[in-house]
């Protein structure tokens, strides 16, 4: 007899492979010596993922939810808020550091998307009032923070910082949240293929305003080129597509919990290649944020179930 997973437990798996493939994102940045410009780096991943999710959209049969996208004037925000959370988010990476912003990540998952979804939309409100659900994430936090600060390698935020950690949590939360309730009524693949190229296109176009110029896109070495063919496959095409699938089968709240593991998994990559050795005390806070996220976890969960046509691929 076949082994049935529900849709809540393969909705966990799915998501917290997508932290871990987030989570790469920092080594590849920082610990790769490929030399690649911030440019490079914000642009050419957004490219090539963005024409991975677009031909997996018109495989699927979506030609028309696509083109429709392009013409859409909230689909043109979500790439803004797209462009202002990568580039937040990178900026944060050179700035504060990987484990830091991945901390920034916690907040902007955890703790800042149930806030918003139930002020703005006015969902999940029986579910983030309940008792479980506030002490679950708020053990999560807990852990996290402790695993992180533990270690010693958060720094002081200073200049530039202040005003890119804030930028960095609400513009993850609120990229996620507004992609996933798009999905609701158009297809993930092409929700995140319009969103994607066009941000990169964009991001090219802008090239001569960052530092370098436009000769910056030009990646100076192979393995600066393998390194963002790896940002573009792992970290934008494979974990976006993993964590929405999570959100259709299990709703936004068990997967924005579960990327409480995003600054573990950093933790534990930041040791691996970049040297950043955790304390015993560190170690301590990850059965802790795990518990809190089984606290949280507990009931059910709704999918957010598409509302679109799914039709045949083309033959």
């Amino acid at each position: 007899m076949p082994l049935r997973v529900s849709a809540p437990v393969t909705a966990a798996i799915l998501a917290v492979a997508a932290a871990f493939l987030w989570a790469c994102y920092y080594p590849l940045v920082l610990g790769v010596p490929h030399g690649a410009a911030p440019v490079a780096l914000l642009a050419w991943p957004f490219v090539l993922a963005g024409a991975l999710f677009c031909a997996l959209a018109l495989r699927q049969g979506h030609a028309r939810e696509l083109g429709r996208l392009w013409r859409d004037g909230a689909a043109w925000g979500r790439v803004a808020l797209l462009l202002v959370m990568q580039g937040s988010i990178l900026a944060s990476t050179y700035l504060a550091g990987a484990v830091d912003t991945a901390l920034l990540s916690l907040l902007g998952d955890v703790v800042a998307t149930p806030i918003i979804l139930l002020l703005l939309f006015g969902e999940g409100g029986a579910r983030t009032r309940t008792l479980a659900f506030v002490a679950g994430v708020s053990a999560c936090t807990l852990g996290a923070v402790l695993t992180i600060v533990a270690t010693g390698v958060v720094r002081p935020l200073s200049g530039l910082a202040w005003a890119v950690a804030p930028l960095t949590t609400f513009a993850i939360s609120l990229y996620f949240l507004m992609t996933a309730r798009a999905n609701r009524s158009a297809p993930s693949s092409a929700v995140l293929g319009q969103g994607m190229l066009t941000a990169g296109l964009l991001a090219l176009a802008a090239s001569p305003l960052f530092p370098g110029g436009a000769s910056g896109l030009v990646p100076p070495s192979g393995a600066a080129t393998l390194d963002l063919l790896a940002i573009a496959l792992v970290v934008f095409f494979i974990a976006y597509a993993f964590y929405f699938s999570a959100i259709e089968r299990a709703g936004i709240l068990l997967p924005t919990v579960l990327m409480v593991t995003i600054p573990v998994f950093t933790l534990l990559l930041s040791w691996l290649v970049l040297g950043v050795v955790p304390p015993p005390l560190g170690l301590l806070g990850i059965p802790i944020a795990v518990v809190g996220a089984i606290v949280a976890l507990r009931g059910e969960h709704e999918p957010w179930s598409p509302s679109y046509q799914n039709p045949q691929p083309p033959t």
